[in-house]
């Protein structure tokens, strides 16, 4: 027997089970009961398999052509983001293929997002991610898309993700109000509240307006803190980051600085006890008694927020993160050059600082004050800020201390003696 068999169709095919085709024969033949063999028969998968093959096959009509090809392509919905691909540009608007029954369309009102440049490098076949705005066709027979709310949408996620993981971004100052700045980031509107911004200064509403104007245009950092979807709220803080910003600057700068080291800096601000300076992204500390060689009641009198100073690091107080710093210390100590300047016998100009019991203490210059004992004022009375014209009669720079009289100022034939050591030594400076 071949491998090759005649089916209901009257069409040859080759045998695929000729083993099993040769066994069922020999069970056949060898079987005296017909009915037996036709039992055996039907109960064959083999002769079931030739059943089905010998079965018509069904007509397929166009519908059904039809309808096997709508299956490929995919079903949208409205909202939906979806990856596509450039078609081209028709009067305006672009033409991107979705994979649905029809071509989708992005009106030019869609597509204020995209720059000119952004525009103009649009080519066919190019991928291009849109949202569907009408998943049902419009009257040319075409989906409406969106690029704009595409990318919006896409921010919307980048920002709750940057939320989450409390990135920084920038973002440019489009526009203010009395409440702070409006801001744009790549197409979706920001606010950053007044008080969360580090830089303004002025306490008064016009003032702070005017601060305010003048951020517009600029490029600022700041840390997103709310995203609220639903309200198309976005709330960043400028001051956030800032403080981020400096706490990292500060660590590093910590490892690096050196007691001694003289670098640059900007007042930041002031107090009653001193002067604050950022030195590269940290803040130090200038107290009062440091900023000057000479006597100060207040920073004020000395320094201005703004003001670039140079300043030497005194001390690096690393677990609690803190900076001691000296302005005065970069400019040489005026009693390290007195004796350059003062003799015994000279006559000087100085202003009276403080009046005490044992005599008045008067300023030469910064950094140097002298005493006129009492029994040197003679008959001269005098109060805080008198101009005064002196003789020096005793001089000891290593105690930092200068005598002054006005009692001989005038006496022709001066001579140290007794009396002017006494009024040289007569008191300390009350302070």
């Amino acid at each position: 027997m071949t491998h090759e068999s005649m089916g209901t169709t009257g069409q040859h095919y080759n045998d695929p089970f000729p083993g099993e085709n040769e066994e069922l024969d020999r069970e056949g033949s060898g079987s005296g009961n017909p009915s037996a063999g036709s039992q055996d028969k039907d109960n064959n998968p083999r002769s079931q398999r030739e059943q089905q093959n010998s079965q018509p096959e069904e007509d397929i009509t166009m519908e059904d052509i039809l309808a096997s090809g709508e299956a490929d392509y995919r079903t949208l919905h409205r909202n939906e983001i979806v990856d596509g691909v450039v078609m081209g540009f028709d009067n305006g608007d672009l033409i991107v293929d979705v994979g649905g029954k029809s071509e989708g369309i992005v009106p030019a009102s869609e597509l204020t997002t995209l720059s000119e440049e952004e525009k103009e490098s649009l080519e066919p076949g190019q991928p291009i991610v849109v949202s569907v705005l009408n998943a049902s066709e419009d009257n040319e027979g075409r989906i409406v898309l969106s690029v704009d709310r595409a990318r919006a949408e896409r921010l919307w996620r980048e920002l709750q993700q940057k939320l989450e993981t409390g990135e920084i971004v920038d973002c440019k100052v489009v526009g203010y109000n009395k409440g702070g700045l409006l801001v744009d980031l790549g197409g979706l509107r920001g606010f950053i509240p007044s008080s969360q911004i580090s830089f303004l200064v002025s306490s008064n509403d016009a003032d702070r307006q005017s601060e305010l104007a003048n951020l517009v245009g600029r490029t600022l950092q700041a840390k997103v803190i709310e995203v609220n979807r639903k309200r198309n709220r976005l709330i960043l803080s400028e001051r956030i980051a800032t403080q981020e910003r400096k706490e990292t600057s500060k660590e590093r700068l910590i490892e690096e600085l050196r007691e001694g080291q003289i670098v640059k800096g900007r007042v930041t601000s002031l107090a009653d006890f001193g002067a604050f300076v950022d030195i590269g992204g940290a803040d130090g500390l200038i107290h009062l008694s440091e900023i000057s060689w000479g006597r100060i009641n207040h920073p004020s009198e000395v320094l201005k927020p703004g003001d670039e100073v140079d300043v030497m690091v005194l001390n690096i107080d690393r677990e609690h993160k803190k900076i001691a710093l000296s302005m005065k210390r970069t400019q040489p100590e005026p009693w390290a050059t007195a004796m350059e300047r003062y003799d015994v016998g000279q006559i000087v100009e100085g202003e009276v600082t403080q009046i005490a019991p044992f005599g008045v203490f008067v300023r030469l210059e910064d950094g140097i004050e002298g005493l006129v004992h009492m029994s040197e004022l003679g008959d001269t009375k005098v109060q805080v800020g008198d101009k005064l014209r002196l003789r020096v009669i005793k001089m000891d720079t290593q105690r930092r201390r200068i005598g002054l009289s006005v009692r001989q100022l005038d006496e022709p034939d001066y001579a140290a003696g007794e009396g002017e050591e006494e009024s040289a030594e007569g008191g300390e400076r009350e302070e």
